[in-house]
C-alpha cells in the first residue's frame, strides 16, 4: 500500500504544482522558464517523441506522479524531519537538486539553469519544496488511514 500512496501523493503535489506552473504562466511571470517546452524539447532531442506539448505534459505527470512518488515512498524513512510534511520537504530539495544539475543542462538552460536569468532556480526551488510540502502531507495521511484501517481489521 505504502507505493500506491506514494504515487497517489505524487499525482496530488504534481497536479497542486501543475496549476501554479499555469497561473505563473497565465499571468506572464518568467515565460523562459517553461517546464513543460523544456520537457517537450528534451523527449525530442534525447527521446525521438514527437515535438508535442502532450508530450511534455505527460512527462511532466510521470515523473511527479509515478517517479518521485515511488521513490518517496521507498525511502520516506530515510529522509530527515520529524513529519512527512518535512521529508518531503527535504526529499523535494533533493529533486530540485537533480533537476539543476542535470536536467536543466540537458535542456539547453545550463547548470541550475543560469542560461534563464539568476530567478530560474529559485524559483524551481520554491515549486519544488511546495511540491515537496504537498507530496509529504498526502502521504502522511494516506499512511495514517493505512495503519488505522489495518488497526481496525485485527
Amino acid at each position: 500500500m505504502r507505493y500506491a500512496n506514494g504515487v497517489i501523493a505524487g499525482f496530488v503535489a504534481t497536479i497542486v504544482l501543475s496549476a501554479i506552473m499555469l497561473m505563473k504562466s497565465a499571468m506572464g511571470l518568467m515565460p523562459q522558464l517553461n517546464v513543460i517546452q523544456m520537457l517537450t524539447e528534451m523527449g525530442t532531442n534525447y527521446g525521438g517523441l514527437p515535438a508535442s506539448p502532450v508530450i511534455g505534459w505527460i512527462m511532466h505527470l510521470f515523473i511527479g506522479s509515478i517517479l518521485w512518488g515511488l521513490i518517496f515512498a521507498a525511502t520516506a524513512p530515510m529522509w530527515p524531519g520529524s513529519s512527512y510534511l518535512a521529508r518531503g520537504a527535504s526529499f523535494s530539495v533533493s529533486a530540485w537538486l537533480l533537476m539543476m544539475i542535470v536536467a536543466m543542462p540537458m535542456a539547453g538552460a545550463g547548470f541550475f539553469g543560469m542560461a534563464l536569468g539568476i530567478m530560474a532556480p529559485i524559483a524551481t526551488l520554491v515549486l519544488h519544496v511546495i511540491y515537496g510540502l504537498v507530496l509529504g502531507a498526502v502521504f502522511g495521511r494516506l499512511e495514517s488511514r493505512t495503519v488505522h484501517s489495518a488497526h481496525a481489521r485485527r
